[in-house]
């Protein structure tokens, strides 16, 4: 996720917004983007709807399975990938969906 923060203006030039969700407290999240410097928002998600909503649970329906997911402005899913695929992969999306 620090690559996300390294390279948070190569996203802004191609109007995107990173967010991560995940079911740690705010006040967990605070401390970890306090520690790593992100400059992105981290959103909690306690009682992980959101997480079962986009199919991000394992199967024993608590733990989340990392999932980076691209939306287009409108809400359509354009990219889902399980893990944690590098940055110029995504970028690559993106300026797929601006031609």
């Amino acid at each position: 996720m620090s690559a996300f923060r390294d390279d948070i203006d190569q996203f802004g030039e191609l109007d995107a917004a990173i967010i991560t969700v995940n079911p740690a407290s705010v006040a967990a999240h605070e401390r970890w983007a306090d520690n790593k410097g992100f400059n992105f928002p981290l959103l909690s998600d306690p009682d992980r709807q959101v997480c079962a909503a986009y199919g991000a649970l394992k199967e024993n329906g608590k733990s989340v399975q990392r999932t980076v997911y691209i939306i287009d402005k409108d809400g359509i899913i354009r990219y889902a990938k399980q893990g944690l695929p590098p940055d110029s992969e995504l970028l690559k999306v993106l300026q797929g969906l601006q031609e």
